[in-house]
């Protein structure tokens, strides 16, 4: 039992840097989208307030969104996997 709950502790910290790994690199892609829409067609009065205002208003966009909240599944799955895989060998 202290070997499995030993393994659970080390997948947690093991998917919560993946998680957050992930989490960091799409941002920065997303970031990247935004800075080069704005750069291929910036507005006549654009200045770089209103860039960065375009750029905040994108990435909270992004963070409502469902690719955002889709990159749980990676730190969430495994612990679903482990529980239906326990549940299945001691009580099925």
């Amino acid at each position: 039992m202290i070997g499995f709950l030993r393994a659970i502790l080390a997948w947690a910290v093991v998917g919560g840097v993946a998680y957050f790994v992930l989490r960091i690199y799409a941002r920065s892609l997303r970031r990247e989208a935004l800075e080069k829409e704005w750069d291929a067609a910036p507005p006549e009065d654009g200045d770089a307030d209103a860039r960065d205002a375009f750029i905040e208003k994108g990435m909270e966009a992004y963070e409502g969104s469902l690719r955002n909240r889709l990159l749980l599944i990676i730190f969430v799955l495994p612990f679903i996997g482990i529980a239906a895989l326990l549940y299945l060998v001691n009580y099925a």
